[in-house]
């Protein structure tokens, strides 16, 4: 268990993660929507190492899973992990700033289980970047 209660978890996570999706980089204070506390390991405990900030769409995709299939590859590989993996390592933005890619199995398959690039995200995020704020700096 946790030293903190969960209102200052919560706060931690938020501040830490700095009010964006630590999957799909979608900002709260674009959306004005209420981000998720996710469990990284569904069954793990509520330690800091494992909550991240996820937007509505990633954690509802992701829900228990741990693990997706790459597409490219077919196989089975992790789901990225926020607290011990760098995003930049494992995504991209299209120029455009709309489209997120894969740039390892890890990168290929959490785009795919937590449905990143699902049409309703594209446009959102098209109408984002032509006003300047998507992709997150």
């Amino acid at each position: 268990m946790s030293e903190f209660s969960w209102a200052e978890l919560v706060r931690r996570v938020h501040e830490r993660a700095n009010f964006l999706c630590e999957y799909c980089q979608t900002s709260q204070r674009v959306t004005g929507q209420a981000m998720h506390v996710d469990h990284i390991d569904p069954d793990g405990d509520d330690s800091l190492d494992n909550l991240c900030l996820s937007c509505a769409n990633c954690n509802m995709s992701k829900a228990r899973a741990t693990s997706a299939v790459d597409p490219e590859t077919g196989d089975n590989v992790p789901l990225f992990n926020p607290r011990t993996q760098v995003w930049s390592e494992h995504f991209e933005w299209t120029p455009d700033g709309i489209v997120v890619r894969g740039l390892t199995p890890v990168g290929r398959a959490t785009i795919r289980r937590l449905r990143m690039n699902r049409d309703r995200m594209l446009g959102t995020r098209a109408n984002w970047a032509s006003c300047g704020l998507h992709p997150p700096k």
